[in-house]
């Protein structure tokens, strides 16, 4: 019987996004997937488990910071954690602009910290970000700086990240994203001093459960006219993003860190040109 330790893939959040990157790197590891659902996450592993991958569970809030603390200590416990993929968040139709900054930029950040001390070297983690952290950038010099370099846990103390001040939870959310790649660009900085890397993913409009509830919202007419804009003129699959993330993941790919790869049929393209607008 084999005794040899297995490399650790965290997946954290693993819905349609999540577990499409899993399948593409897990083989032969073991994947740990953790999501603040527990049913949610013991549905994915059982789904996973019947196809043949070895999979555990840990429930964990992303926003709270000793809660990522002790996955990332559960984690390096159970072997080299050579992977961390996060495609965990809410979107601004499901949450509150305060869920959106404690999630979306809050949680991202506790990420970035407590797998900085524990990757393995030559591991290489993945940030599921979106466009919408395109769509209003770049923002004032200032603001940018303190998104990318004030400590995590002042972060939301930021005088402009008041929720009064941000306004609707569509800006709250442009603002995680945009905080998300720049987070990335500066953490690949910790994360090389442990010979990994770390790299953003800004997928556009992915049909996932997420998707669906922004597309029979309130801007479901803007969705609807922006993909007949766009140069791809459809919606992205997860599959499309396991590939890009299994990619960066991957030795190919072993010069690119702190990046962030905008995936989105050119939507982002149409807004710069003007073809299409926020309305």
């Amino acid at each position: 019987m084999s005794t040899e330790t297995k490399e650790i893939v965290v997946v954290i959040g693993p819905g349609s996004i999540g577990q499409a990157i899993a399948r593409r790197v897990g083989s032969g590891r073991t994947l740990l997937l953790a999501a603040h659902n527990e049913q949610a996450t013991e549905a994915a592993a059982e789904q996973l488990r019947g196809d043949g991958f070895d999979v555990d569970v840990h429930a964990t809030d992303i926003s709270d910071h000793d809660a990522v603390q002790s996955l990332a200590d559960t984690a390096a416990a159970m072997g080299p954690v050579t992977q961390m993929i996060h495609a965990a968040g809410v979107s601004p139709t499901q949450a509150s602009t305060e869920q959106v900054l404690h999630v979306d930029l809050l949680g991202t950040a506790h990420i970035l910290d407590a797998f900085a001390q524990i990757i393995a070297r030559g591991g290489a983690g993945i940030v599921v970000a979106s466009m919408a952290g395109h769509r209003e950038s770049p923002y004032d010099r200032d603001v940018e700086r303190a998104l990318a370099t004030t400590p995590t846990a002042e972060l939301l103390a930021l005088p402009f990240l008041d929720p009064e001040k941000i306004g609707s939870s569509v800006h709250a959310y442009a603002l995680a994203k945009r905080a998300n790649s720049l987070r990335v660009q500066t953490s690949a900085a910790a994360w090389g001093r442990r010979g990994a890397r770390v790299n953003a993913i800004s997928p556009g409009v992915v049909i996932t459960p997420l998707a669906l509830d922004e597309l029979a919202g309130p801007r479901k007419e803007w969705f609807e006219h922006m993909r007949e804009v766009c140069a791809a003129k459809r919606f992205a699959t997860p599959d499309e993003v396991g590939d890009v993330a299994a990619f960066l993941l991957g030795r190919q790919a072993g010069f690119i860190t702190g990046a962030d790869l905008l995936m989105d049929g050119g939507v982002t393209a149409a807004l710069r040109t003007g073809e299409l607008t926020m309305g």
